[in-house]
């Protein structure tokens, strides 16, 4: 049995692991678990199982600081995509506290079983640059500039609320802004990450003519999070627009391929196409619903799967 964790800490009481690695000395403390072919932080561990016999397999579990186990989980980092327009909530202000109080509350309870949590911010609740271009002289470049900066407020406000109630949060542009932000690095990212830090990516790609769609599964293939979670106003994806067919049904998986044949309006061409090469899942769901953002996170049963293993009767027809 060998035992490795998602981070790179070596050392540590093995006080924390007696529940589950009972075999190790409780009078030994802060052993370098690399010295017995361990490495391993408490928060969390994958055991891979295997014998002569037979394949490895491998089972993920998220420890609390005790060292208990709070159960398997199915993905250990993950991209949640919140829009702009999800942030503005009843549309009363451009962001409605209410909304990201709701999103903090929900990624607290999650980073607390060990999944490690990066977020993009759309910007569209105060500008959305393809909109404005043409208008009154503004070319496409300078409208989808002014766009990014209107990620990075959303971004800096969910931070402080994050931090309100007590989860550590960083912020990192595409574009440097050293007083308000750290700049986009990618290794001070994951490091981030793997300290338990919720790490929010604001700016989109820093480049103009991409959306934040593209700027997740950019991120999420950087940072190799295993998923991108789309928080949308909408339950899922529908065969049809569910506000001119009222039957329209609710998808629960599709396929890449059926997403960019029946250009279905989930992510634009390019975002979902670096989700397909690089073999990334995207779960959408609704993010009105209270407790959604924690089941997708938690990769319990919500909205519509595109790509991973299982097509659904209903994506197939």
């Amino acid at each position: 049995m060998a035992l490795s964790s998602s981070a790179s800490s070596a050392s540590i009481s093995t006080s924390y692991y007696k529940p589950i690695l009972g075999f190790i000395k409780p009078n030994l403390q802060h052993t370098n678990f690399i010295n017995y072919g361990f490495n391993c932080n408490y928060r969390s561990l994958v055991i891979n199982c295997s014998s002569s016999s037979d394949s490895n397999h491998s089972m993920a579990f998220s420890l609390n600081e005790n060292g208990s186990s709070r159960g398997p989980v199915k993905w250990q980092r993950v991209l949640l995509k919140v829009s702009g327009e999800a942030l503005a909530g009843d549309g009363e202000q451009n962001i409605d506290p209410k909304v990201t109080m709701a999103i903090a509350r929900e990624v607290a309870d999650v980073t607390r079983l060990g999944i490690e949590v990066a977020i993009v911010v759309g910007g569209g609740n105060i500008f959305r640059g393809a909109s404005w271009a043409g208008s009154s002289g503004l070319d496409r470049s300078s409208a989808d500039y002014i766009g990014m900066l209107a990620t990075v407020m959303n971004a800096i406000y969910l931070q402080a609320t994050m931090e309100s109630i007590g989860i550590p949060t960083r912020v990192q542009t595409a574009f440097r802004m050293s007083e308000v932000a750290e700049p986009y690095i990618r290794r001070r990212a994951v490091r981030h990450l793997e300290k338990g830090r919720v790490v929010i990516f604001a700016a989109g790609t820093g480049n103009p003519f991409f959306t934040t769609d593209t700027a997740a599964a950019l991120r999420c293939a950087e940072i190799n999070a295993e998923v991108v979670l789309k928080a949308t106003n909408v339950d899922g994806v529908y065969d049809e627009d569910p506000r001119v067919n009222p039957n329209a049904r609710l998808l629960d998986s599709l396929t890449y391929q059926q997403v960019t044949s029946r250009d279905l309006s989930v992510m634009d061409m390019t975002a979902i196409t670096l989700c397909q090469e690089n073999n990334i899942p995207v779960v959408v769901f609704n993010l009105g619903k209270p407790g959604n953002i924690a089941k997708a996170i938690k990769g319990e049963s919500v909205g519509t799967l595109i790509g991973g293993a299982c097509v659904s009767a209903a994506a197939r027809t």
